[in-house]
């Protein structure tokens, strides 16, 4: 693990990443959040769903127009906003309920589109705080690691905060993306850093058709994630043990933690782009079992085990962004990336509840395994697209 002790020593590398890994933990909160919150005030699992995959798909349109902004005017003009305005959307959600759903849904959305792109943001930065590109790539795969502390500790404070109010995790998760955010832009490296000029188009970072495959792809992981969210928290209370829901969750993403540090310890060889479906395909596998639906103690070992081959996949997909990225889109291209992830999950998030009312927890988990398998053969099919450069296979 030393690769990590030398990055974090770097100057404003631990600054940065622990600003970021703060202002994103309502990340980590949000679907359990709106789903709990919902269930409290008498809502369905349709509702809560659908109120979940709200949030997700304002934010997935929200990552890429407030990154493209950011490649255009800097950090701080962008972020400090957008953290106010996502806050908000958080407590006017807390306080109207889901009494009017046309204004829960505004809430929801408000929160969602303003989402602060910190993670975008992040990783537009590691190339002017590291020196080698060596550096850079570890710094990647100890991102996706390290974000899986949002996933473990998300539903933690959840479950924590719910001990006060149900509308606690919701001020929570508001307080908290503004906090982190502060702790980012007074930074020297993101106040002074700027995108570098880029080619007036329309599409942006997505004219590479490689960054398309590559962002759709992780679309339907994170339909995967959305639909593992929402099913988890209903075997929790089919089994009599709703506050488990939290648990179990956060055991997955202790288990992409573990997954990622070891992938990250060391230099894989081969391209990244080769890695990506064998890694996918025991993601697959993982979320597949969890259709088994057993005890708790054995959905505990089951959840962890869903998680390992999540950050090693994220790692291989952050090292392939910058190279197939247009010059001068590199934070919109991440951003395109977490957009793609986060309507997918919100996808993932309305299928589970339809399918949980529909046909039963089973039905809902299967929506998981769904998802691994598209993903597994979107890359197949477009894996020669992940090894070109953005000006050759551009649209």
């Amino acid at each position: 693990m030393r690769v990590y002790l030398d990055l974090l020593r770097a100057p404003w590398a631990a600054r940065l990443l622990g600003g970021t890994l703060l202002g994103r933990l309502p990340n980590g909160m949000g679907v359990l959040a709106i789903v709990l919150f919902t269930r409290a005030e008498g809502g369905d699992y349709v509702l809560a769903g659908a109120l979940s995959a709200v949030h997700g798909l304002a934010a997935g349109a929200g990552q890429p127009v407030l990154g493209r902004l950011m490649d255009r005017l800097g950090q701080p003009k962008i972020l400090l906003p957008s953290a106010l305005l996502a806050g908000a959307g958080f407590v006017l959600f807390a306080l109207v309920g889901i009494s009017s759903t046309p204004l829960a849904v505004l809430t929801v959305a408000l929160a969602g589109f303003f989402t602060p792109p910190l993670e975008p943001g992040l990783r537009a930065l590691w190339p002017e705080v590291l020196d080698r590109p060596s550096q850079v790539q570890a710094a990647y795969a100890m991102d996706a690691a390290a974000q899986e502390l949002l996933f473990t500790l998300g539903p933690v404070l959840v479950v924590v905060s719910g001990l006060l109010s149900d509308t606690a995790p919701l001020y929570v998760a508001a307080v908290l993306g503004l906090a982190g955010t502060l702790v980012v832009i007074t930074s020297r490296p993101s106040r002074d850093w700027r995108g570098a000029a880029r080619a007036a188009h329309w599409a942006g970072a997505l004219r590479s058709r490689g960054l398309l495959v590559l962002a759709s792809s992780l679309g339907f992981i994170g339909l995967s994630l959305g639909a593992f969210t929402v099913a988890m928290t209903a075997y929790a209370e089919v089994r009599g043990e709703p506050g488990a829901a939290g648990w179990l969750i956060a055991v997955n993403a202790l288990g992409a933690l573990t997954g990622g540090l070891v992938y990250g310890s060391r230099v894989w060889p081969g391209e990244p782009g080769l890695r990506i479906p064998p890694l996918l395909a025991g993601l697959t596998v993982g979320y597949a079992l969890l259709m088994l639906t057993p005890s708790i103690p054995a959905m505990v070992l089951l959840s962890y085990l869903s998680g390992v081959f999540l950050a090693p996949t994220l790692a291989c997909v952050f090292g392939l962004v910058e190279g197939l990225a247009p010059t001068g889109t590199v934070t919109e291209a991440f951003a395109w990336i977490v957009a793609f992830m986060t309507v997918g999950t919100s996808a993932g998030s309305a299928l589970a509840g339809w399918l949980q009312e529909a046909s039963g927890n089973r039905a809902a988990f299967s929506g998981a395994a769904f998802g691994g398998l598209a993903a597994v053969a979107l890359c197949l099919l477009g894996g020669a697209l992940l090894r070109g450069r953005p000006d050759v296979k551009a649209v």
